[in-house]
């Protein structure tokens, strides 16, 4: 089995990769800033080792001995100069990659048009500069991955729970390809046996292209509510928005205002191609919805 090394592994989606690896059988080393908020994954055998992407002299050593190294991590909660420290994170990691002899790197993008948004255009030159410095990259590119914890999730349920009644931006309108956590993980994890993926853009997602709006109204469904009646203003700003969602959900400022911009463009796969070794079938919308809200009850969140 390979040799793992996991940036993010703490996260929404790292630590369910981290899970599903170690389940496998894979050795994993989770690459974390703070081993205070890793006692978990220590705990269920993984190996933890402190630094951080952006301190080049710190990630010296986190590789050796890996076969390969997935970098989860995004800076947006940081605020205000996050494309800088993702740049320079990933240009960080990529070289060390290269420098320690790992054979793959796999990095988790978005999809849609990065002329439009600061958050899309930092992830795209973040996937850039890997593949300039590193190992062979596989870029993955997912719109909204759904799943209990993650940031647009709980943007939907509290949307959905606080308002009776809503604002309708336009941005409601734009469609999106959403998909379930469960399968994003699987692409990841299925990576180093995907020998096409290696060098490549890999788009994924689910088989529901849906409005925001559209989504609202099945989170409502899946909370049992009746879906929301909204008040079209077609004219408020992405920092109006962003305003907005800061008041009503628990989404941190910093990330509110980059994601809404992302909202303005469609987020739809525009070549099937990069997953289609792959061979896996995503999920609905509305199972990944359920699977959400099921995992919810049970942990109480």
């Amino acid at each position: 089995m390979p040799k793992i090394l996991i940036a993010g592994a703490t996260g929404f989606i790292g630590g369910r990769l981290a899970a599903s690896l170690a389940a496998e059988g894979a050795s994993v080393r989770c690459l974390v800033r703070d081993r205070s908020r890793a006692r978990s994954l220590e705990a269920a055998g993984m190996e933890l080792r402190a630094g951080d992407i952006t301190d080049a002299a710190s990630l010296e050593g986190a590789a050796r001995g890996v076969d390969v190294a997935y970098l989860l991590v995004h800076a947006m909660g940081g605020g205000a100069g996050f494309a800088e420290r993702e740049r320079s994170g990933a240009q960080n990691f990529a070289r060390m990659a290269a420098r320690e002899g790992v054979g793959r790197v796999v990095y988790l993008g978005g999809l849609g048009d990065e002329s439009v948004s600061e958050h899309l255009r930092s992830r795209h030159e973040t996937a850039l500069t890997l593949a300039a410095e590193g190992p062979p990259l596989t870029y993955f590119r997912a719109a909204m991955v759904v799943g209990a914890g993650s940031e647009s999730y709980r943007t939907l349920r509290y949307l959905v729970g606080r308002l009776p009644v809503m604002i309708a931006p336009g941005w409601l309108r734009t469609d999106t390809q959403p998909i379930g956590v469960d399968a994003t993980v699987e692409y990841l994890r299925r990576a180093p046996e995907v020998p096409e993926s290696a060098g490549r853009e890999v788009q994924i997602g689910g088989p529901d292209v849906l409005s925001y709006g559209e989504m609202l109204d099945r989170m409502a469904v899946a909370m049992g509510k009746r879906p929301r009646r909204k008040l079209p203003v077609p004219l408020i700003t992405p920092s109006l928005s962003s305003l907005w969602l800061g008041l009503v959900t628990p989404v941190d400022t910093n990330v509110a205002r980059p994601l809404v911009e992302g909202l303005t463009t469609e987020t739809v796969v525009t070549d099937p191609s990069g997953a289609e070794p792959f061979g896996i079938a995503p999920e609905s919308f509305d199972e990944a919805l359920r699977r959400a809200w099921a995992e919810e009850g049970k942990t109480g969140s």
